[in-house]
């Protein structure tokens, strides 16, 4: 197991067993003041524990070699895992908000508010810390299993944060509509989460553009270029989990020896590969040289050059996906 495997696993583990304590920790608060905005924190600490839950197993299986069945790896059980934790986050916010409602007409008499205060306030300290663990480690290990996990604990945070303060109103106001209309206010903040967290899981197991990684990508070949490069188009970038998929169309002078175009191609595959720490599969596909290339070419001692160079073409994140070599009039 490598070591960004064992980091995913680590803080996981360390969600999840988290999430298990801090859920009984707020139905004791619950059972010790009955206010609702607590209940309703507590309601989501149980979406905390099945989602922590389900991103654990998704990382373990995202981390399994590719197979003959899926040739692609199975990294993208991650982007199956942050949309199920985020529609779990939007059917805790429409529980919330059903149990909000019912308070406003039967309101509960609210007690130990002191002691619903120390403990929510202590769960949203270590929600706040291991929140913000796990989306530094997803980013780092490309992990939208523990992003997602750690946006949701920050989410929760936020919550605590809010009952705390409506637990406070209520105990120097004595006006217990407080209480319910937090706990609206809440499930709404709970509910616009769970959709954003299932939105970009949906467009990435749609194999939507991922723009940060195909600039990421456009940045390193700018910065690597090599004169024997002299076009590069069609580029496809996808990540499925940690993993990173390139294919793209690479021009190279028409008249070289098969070797020597398929040393070049290795050249340019590890060129990509040295740029990211995760897997990188690169499937290139060569296209001759033409005459057209000329202007733009910095092949050297170049035998049948047409015409001379006369500038680059600038390889941009809109221009390197399109499926043509980039012609450019002689005057640009």
């Amino acid at each position: 197991m490598s070591a960004s495997q064992q980091t995913k696993y680590r803080w996981m583990g360390i969600s999840l067993g988290l999430s298990i304590v801090l859920l009984i920790l707020k139905f004791t608060a619950y059972f010790l003041t009955y206010s609702t905005a607590i209940l309703s924190d507590a309601v989501e600490s149980i979406v905390n524990v099945i989602a922590s839950g389900f991103a654990f197993y998704s990382i373990y299986l995202a981390g399994q070699p590719a197979d003959l069945n899926h040739p692609y790896g199975h990294g993208k059980i991650e982007f199956l895992s942050s949309g199920f934790e985020g529609a779990m986050i939007l059917s805790a916010g429409l529980v919330i908000i059903w149990q909000a409602i019912l308070s406003f007409f039967e309101p509960a008499q609210l007690s130990n508010l002191d002691w619903g205060f120390a403990l929510v306030g202590l769960t949203a300290v270590a929600n706040a810390f291991v929140g913000w663990m796990l989306i530094r480690t997803g980013r780092q290990a490309d992990s939208a299993a523990l992003t997602a996990d750690g946006k949701h604990l920050l989410t929760d945070t936020f919550s605590s944060i809010v009952v705390m303060i409506g637990v406070a109103l209520v105990w120097l106001t004595g006006k217990h509509w407080i209480d319910s209309a937090l706990s609206l206010g809440i499930a709404l903040v709970i509910i616009y989460n769970g959709f954003t967290i299932t939105r970009q899981s949906v467009a990435r197991l749609m194999d939507e553009a991922d723009i940060p990684t195909l600039h990421r990508v456009v940045d390193l070949l700018n910065a690597r270029k090599d004169r024997n490069w002299i076009d590069v188009h069609n580029l496809r970038v996808q990540k499925y989990g940690a993993d990173l998929h390139v294919d793209c169309h690479l021009t190279l002078p028409y008249y070289w020896e098969l070797n020597k175009v398929h040393d070049e191609v290795h050249h340019f595959e590890d060129t990509l590969k040295e740029g990211f720490q995760a897997e990188v599969e690169i499937f290139v596909h060569t296209d001759p040289c033409e005459k057209a290339c000329c202007h733009y070419c910095r092949v050297a001692d170049c035998p049948v050059r047409g015409s001379a160079f006369i500038h680059d073409v600038e390889w941009t994140a809109e221009n390197l996906p399109l499926n043509q070599k980039h012609f450019v009039p002689l005057s640009a």
